[in-house]
């Protein structure tokens, strides 16, 4: 029999949000250690072995344990699909599916990266995915207690959107000019080929844009009386955007050390959520 999970959904969310969220980070240490290529196929760690028993190195213990972190995803995503399904609430099933199906396709993704020698524009791609369910997972603890309802309207949501949008672009932009530097996974790595000083300059470009957004979205709430809690969310993604500005600063001024560029990935992370949940308490208010 299967035991009650309903109650516990909104931890079993909170672990979803976390776990997805440290996945960005780990996947971050494969490649900022030079351990992309760490188990050179997919999804054997070699040949011989899903293992890296018989062929040991610091690069495959590293790569073969960021593997091993999906068994822990997987796990809370069944735990949180079975503990949704039994709330009865179509909204949290279809959520808790599309959560719980973007772990094997992420998984294939990142097969597909290493089978690719870690292509720079696919590795893009997984990186955005994970930033979706991280997305997604905020929204999912929304709906837990807050079902949908009827969305405001009118300008100031329409600058919600606009942050979103411009949040998204950011996180994109970041993950071309990733893949136009160093830090490619491995030291046989292709690189996108496009400069990486003109991506730099532009990515701070959309920056400003994001931030920009951010500020009027903050000062258009102030100015209409809008619920605490949304001016709130603004404000916590505004402090976000400035230490990852910071960070971004000082990184790409100090040769991308690599500690600097683990927290820049965290921060990622924190954007995708937070600007998720300025959206969410902007639209419903209530």
């Amino acid at each position: 029999m299967i035991p009650r999970l309903d109650r516990w959904i909104g931890p079993l969310a909170w672990a979803t949000l976390v776990s997805n969220s440290v996945l960005v980070v780990t996947g971050g240490a494969v490649r900022l250690t030079g351990s992309g290529l760490g188990c050179p196929t997919w999804p054997r760690c070699h040949d011989e072995s899903f293992t890296p028993h018989g062929a040991y190195s610091v690069h495959s213990a590293i790569e073969f344990g960021n593997r091993m972190l999906t068994f822990v995803l997987v796990a809370v995503a069944i735990a949180t699909l079975v503990s949704a399904w039994q709330t009865g609430r179509r909204d949290l099933r279809r959520m808790a599916v599309l959560l719980a199906l973007g772990i094997p396709a992420q998984a294939v993704i990142g097969g597909i990266t290493v089978l690719t020698d870690l292509n720079p524009w696919i590795v893009s791609f997984h990186l955005l995915c994970s930033m979706a369910i991280i997305g997604l997972s905020v929204l999912f603890l929304r709906r837990i207690e807050h079902p949908a309802t009827a969305p405001a309207t009118g300008p100031v949501v329409g600058l919600a959107w606009a942050t979103f949008a411009s949040a998204w672009l950011v996180l994109y932009v970041g993950t071309v000019v990733t893949g136009s530097g160093p830090h490619a996974g491995d030291a046989k790595a292709p690189r996108n080929g496009l400069d990486p000083l003109q991506l730099s300059q532009l990515h701070a470009d959309v920056v400003f844009l994001f931030v920009g957004l951010t500020l009027g979205l903050l000062f258009a709430l102030l100015a209409t009386g809008a619920a605490r809690e949304a001016t709130v969310a603004v404000g916590v993604l505004l402090a976000i955007e400035v230490a990852q500005g910071a960070i971004g600063f000082v990184q790409y001024f100090t040769d991308l050390p690599m500690v600097l560029v683990g927290f820049h990935m965290l921060g990622a992370a924190l954007v995708s959520a937070s600007v998720t949940w300025v959206l969410v308490r902007v639209r419903e208010p209530a």
